[in-house]
Formats: C-alpha cells, structure tokens, sequence
C-alpha cells in the first residue's frame, strides 16, 4: 500500500504543505493549471523557490496577491504579515502586513475567524482595529476588500466557487471536506450558525489556494493512504483586544479534538487552523513509529526562523505488512448495552465515534431484563485507542458498562484509482488479495454527488460507470 506520510515535528500550515507535496514531485505547473479552473487567477499568483532551515533544503510556497500595493507582499505566512485579520503570524505562513487589530505576539498565519468577532486574535504582532495599517505606513478602511481578497467570503460563498469549477469530482470533494473542518469549528469557537459565519481567513483568496491545492496535490500523488505523526503545536501566548490568549489558537483545537498532539517544543504557534484542518480530513492513521519502506523524502519551508527547524517533512512510502492490512495488528471489540437512549440520540453517538477514528460501529437489536428491548453498540477500534474509545462511550451513551474484546481480524488490501466516464472522473475502490486486483467499485458518495447533479436515479449512475469499466 502506498501511503503519505506527515512527519508534522514542527507542526503544519497551509503553505508549508503545498511547498512540501511540490518538493515531493506534484509539479508546479500541474498545480497552477488546477488552481485555474477556479477562476480566481486575476487575484494571485503562486510563487515556488528554494529555501533551507537548519541546513535543511526544501521548497517554499508564497502566495502573492494581486491588486495590492506594491508595498505589500502578500506571501504566504511569513514574518511580519498581517493580512486581512488575523494573519500575521510570523509562523511559516503568510507574509503580509495589515495590523488589523490584533496584538499577535507570536505565531502562525492562517487563522480563519468570524467577522462578526474582530478581536479574535490571531497572531503575531497586530492589533485588530477597523483599518488595516500597512508596513507602508498608510491605512485602508475595513470596508476596502482585503487586497485581492473577495470580502468575506462564507462557507456558502467558497462551496460555490469550487463547485462551479472544472475540477475533478473527488477534488471537490476533498477540498469542500478540509474548509468544512475549518467552518464547523470557527462556527463552535464564535457561538453562531455556519451560515452566519464569515470567515475573513477561509475566505481569502491565499486560504482558498491552500486548501483546494491541497487537494489537487494529494489526487496527483495518487496514494492509498494518508497518515501522519502527532502534531506539534507549539506554545505561548498572542495578545488580542481582550488581552492574551494561549497557543495554540482556539479554533485549531477544536479541529485536532481526537488527533494526538505534542506542545511546547518552542514557544510560538506551529500548527495553523489550515493546516490542522488539512490533516483532520484526509489522515487516517496517526502513528509516530510507523513500520514503512521510504521512497522520497521531501521538505516544506515555512516562512519564519525557528529554534529548530521550520519545516514539515513528508514521506512517499509503502506500508509494511504489518500496516498494510488490519490482520497483523491487534484490535478491540468494545461493546454496551443499552436500552434508555432514543434512535436519534443513538444515531448521533454512532456519527461521532465514526469521526473520531472507529474502525467500525454497528447496533444490534437486542432483549434485556425485565423484558426491555434494548440496543448493543459494537465498537472496533486498534488496541492503542481502546481508553481513548471507552471515553468516547461513557461521555455520549449512557452506558455504565463497556466489553473489551480481544480480536484479531483479517482485511483485503485496498487501492483506489480514477476513473474517466461520461459523467466525470469517479474514483474506484479496489481490493486487493495477494497483489492482484479481486474486485472494484465506484465511491458512493461521489456516485450520490452525481445522481443529485445530473438529475438521475443511482442505478443509471452506476450503469454507465460499469460501461465505462469495460
């Protein structure tokens, strides 16, 4: 199985991912020409270079918005920015400038946050006020649109433009999945609706790139799997209009709720909501000593100097054996009874518990004492997350007991790969028994995506990709 791997020892951003999918082969050109299809060309331009950290060479990424004053260099997270609201973060994103009332004193650069809610402060080195007052020593009003950035741009706004784009299907997909991560919890962080949301950072044209481009560069690479390591996140303080706040940001934890995390190797923001949100959508594993057989190695160079190095390493890799299917590791089979829960009470513990990682969640139908019927939840999780699932199960059941079953289970391997139709690329799920190919079929979600899109029943939709097929 062929898989990415995120080593994040410095944390991630948005930024530094595309710098470190470049600098392992996705090819700059490929990405320009995707970013194209979203029409928005007129408002940035992508600017790829070398840079090192510690001696270590790598790519780096700037964003440089168009329509701006040539004051401002709007690279992507980097020292001294301030872009819209809250960037600034002297983290490995963003290089603008706007002292948009924020009082960052140290940090990252991405960090989307509500209009209706300027004192959230983001980082680095500015206090968030009505204007934005540039390096250049002018200021602009807080009506003027952010430098090339259309002006408050909302959940709704970013799911037009990506879905009135050309681009693939499963890229569509994966993209609205990461700014989905970012809106749900900006949205918790403010106390308000989606809808009501206005995300100046997740609307902004630089987030915009980020995110889709993330994406694009993770459907070239073509792999089976995504994981990565714990996330380093940093440490410290920023200061914003009601005084300090910790690292990292609140919205960032509320993304990584579930996903292990390391703190304080130096004190400044190292993880962005970009970037948390970019590993809370497309990683599957977290594991900090994977067994693998490297093929490429390839670094991505955040913006800012470090006391140790600004830099997200990522590996091309296949997965050992051992890892590559679930037969060689052992696994639980937590299960609980229960019979004072309602259908929807018990359908949204079984959404959660599959966000936050189970490998399976299934309901039986069951007979209690006293003759009640009742319900067993049945839970399959790796041997490693077996507390962390028990948790999970006391917090939102009611349960009073839980069964933890030792288990051992054996899977197909499995790949994915695209496939061009007349209704659009699809991808297709294939397994895998003793390397060869036993069977595939398209993702449904996407096949769903199609139906509801061209107005047709599921069946027709999955007639014409098994045409396709032949």
């Amino acid at each position: 199985m062929k898989i990415l791997y995120y080593d994040c020892f410095a944390g991630i951003s948005g930024d530094m991912n595309l710098a470190a999918m470049i600098d392992l082969g996705v090819e700059p050109e490929h990405l320009r020409s995707e970013l194209s299809k979203l029409g928005l060309d007129h408002e940035f331009e992508l600017k790829v270079s070398a840079d090192s950290r510690h001696g270590i060479c790598g790519t780096r990424v700037d964003v440089e918005l168009k329509n701006q004053d040539s004051a401002h260099d709007h690279n992507h997270h980097g020292h001294g920015h301030g872009h819209g609201h809250v960037h600034g973060h002297e983290h490995h994103e963003h290089g603008h400038s706007h002292g948009h009332g924020h009082e960052h004193a140290a940090h990252a650069p991405d960090h989307p946050h509500s209009h209706a809610d300027h004192d959230h402060v983001q980082h680095s080195g500015h206090e968030h006020g009505h204007d934005h007052i540039h390096d250049s020593g002018h200021t602009h009003s807080h009506a003027h649109c952010h430098h090339g950035h259309a002006a408050h741009r909302n959940l709704a706004d970013i799911e037009a433009i990506i879905m009135a784009s050309t681009l693939a299907d499963a890229v569509k997909e994966t993209s609205l999945a990461i700014f989905r991560k970012v809106a749900q919890a900006e949205s918790k962080v403010h106390g308000k609706p989606i809808d009501e949301v206005h995300f100046h950072e997740v609307g902004a044209t630089d987030s915009i790139v980020d995110i889709v481009g993330a994406a694009i560069c993770l459907h070239r690479l073509g792999v089976d799997a995504v994981w990565a390591s714990p996330v380093e996140l940093g440490g410290g303080f920023v200061r914003c209009a009601h005084g300090l706040i910790p690292v990292p940001a609140p919205a960032t934890i509320e993304i990584l709720h579930g996903v292990p995390t390391t703190r304080g190797k130096v004190q400044q923001e190292t993880t962005t909501p970009t970037g948390a949100a970019i590993l809370a959508a497309l990683v599957e594993k977290f594991i900090d000593s994977p067994e693998m057989i490297t093929e490429k190695t390839a670094y991505g160079i955040g913006h800012r100097e470090s006391e140790i190095p600004n830099a997200l390493r990522v590996h091309l890799a296949e997965a050992a054996l051992a890892e590559t299917s679930e037969s060689g590791a052992n696994a639980r089979l937590l299960q609980c009874n229960i019979d004072d829960m309602t259908a929807e009470m018990l359908g949204a513990a079984m959404d959660l518990l599959m966000e936050k990682g189970a490998r399976d969640v299934h309901f039986t139908a069951i007979q209690m004492k006293k003759n009640r019927p009742g319900t067993c939840l049945s839970l399959l999780c790796d041997e490693a997350d077996e507390e962390r699932f028990k948790e999970l199960l006391f917090r939102h059941t009611t349960t009073l007991g839980i069964k933890s079953i030792r288990l051992h289970k054996t899977a197909l391997d499995i790949s994915f790969e695209q496939l061009d139709t007349p209704l659009g690329s699809v991808t297709m799920k294939n397994a895998i028994l003793d390397g060869r190919i036993i069977r595939s079929k398209p993702e449904l979600e996407e096949c769903r995506d199609i139906a509801r899109r061209n107005d047709m029943p599921l069946s027709e939709v999955y007639a014409v990709i098994e045409k396709s097929r032949k």
